[in-house]
């Protein structure tokens, strides 16, 4: 009896490790959504956030009658951005979102992309600390607020995690340089504009050196990102991009996930307020990484 409890706990071990990978791509919650836990895709874990959930309540605003995106004025909260994925329907997803087989990969893309799944995450960017490009902005732990300064044309995306942020222009008529004149990043250049309540952001001129979401999805230089921000009542963000890469897509593509507001700390503690977090404080997936590396020759 012995025996056969053993071999049970070995088939399931092993069966465990063969499905991470998939199991990762289909939930892609942010790195952390327990306190401490690291995953093989994100720079570690992180708190958790927990949070009791709030009543519904309607959608904030600012005296002008405009959707307030953050919290409400002498409130304190923020965006519990872990847990979320452009690809799959489970979870916070959206259900409008592809499944994996139904993404428009060129082959190229297709084959880097299981690949990437078959390294289970040791050659993440993220988990060597590089910042999270694209929508993968919206899948780390330490909160996010989203400052809204409509006197300076320009809103702020504030993150936690290596107190990230992301700067959107909103001067009407404005426009992206010229190609040749961009200098290509981790967050690109980006111009937004309200649709009735919701915010919608024009983003070009990424670089190469992230994965623009945990699961290991592949993008290019010609990466052009358009997300909407819609807040569909006081405790819920939706997200919505659409992708469109000529260098890696067949044709542009959508998805998105609800992203909750959360009023009290990580610890569940009082306060409400996003926390500093640095990756190089705490850094340790690079060094267990370049083990595996070594062991895997």
């Amino acid at each position: 009896m012995r025996n056969h409890r053993l071999h049970i706990v070995i088939i399931t071990g092993v069966l465990g490790l063969f499905l991470l990978p998939f199991a990762l791509t289909a939930q892609d919650a942010g790195a952390g959504a327990r306190g401490g836990q690291r995953g093989a895709g994100g720079a570690r874990g992180g708190r958790g956030g927990r949070g009791a959930a709030q009543p519904s309540a309607p959608t904030p605003r600012w005296p002008d009658g405009r959707v307030n995106l953050d919290a409400a004025p002498g409130q304190k909260g923020f965006w519990n951005v872990m847990q979320g994925n452009v690809v799959g329907r489970n979870g916070s997803a959206l259900p409008t979102n592809l499944t994996l087989d139904e993404v428009p990969f060129q082959d190229w893309a297709r084959s880097v992309y299981e690949y990437r799944q078959s390294r289970q995450g040791l050659d993440d960017p993220h988990a060597r600390c590089y910042p999270a490009g694209g929508m993968r902005f919206f899948t780390v732990p330490n909160g996010l607020n989203i400052v809204d300064q409509p006197e300076l044309n320009r809103i702020f995306l504030i993150s936690g995690e290596n107190r990230d942020w992301r700067r959107i222009a909103m001067e009407p008529g404005r426009k992206h340089p010229p190609e040749d004149q961009i200098v290509p990043s981790y967050f690109g250049d980006s111009i937004g504009h309200w649709e009735g309540e919701t915010l919608v952001v024009d983003t070009v001129g990424f670089n190469e050196r992230f994965w623009v979401i945990r699961g290991g999805l592949p993008h290019t230089r010609f990466l052009h990102l358009v997300e909407r921000f819609t807040r569909v009542n006081y405790n819920s963000l939706k997200y919505e991009v659409t992708i469109d890469d000529k260098g890696a897509y067949t044709r542009p593509w959508s998805g998105g996930w609800l992203i909750p507001w959360q009023t009290v700390n990580y610890d569940n503690s009082p306060g409400g307020e996003i926390h500093e977090y640095f990756c190089h404080d705490n850094e340790r997936d690079s060094e267990r990484f370049d083990l595996d590396e070594t062991r895997s020759k």
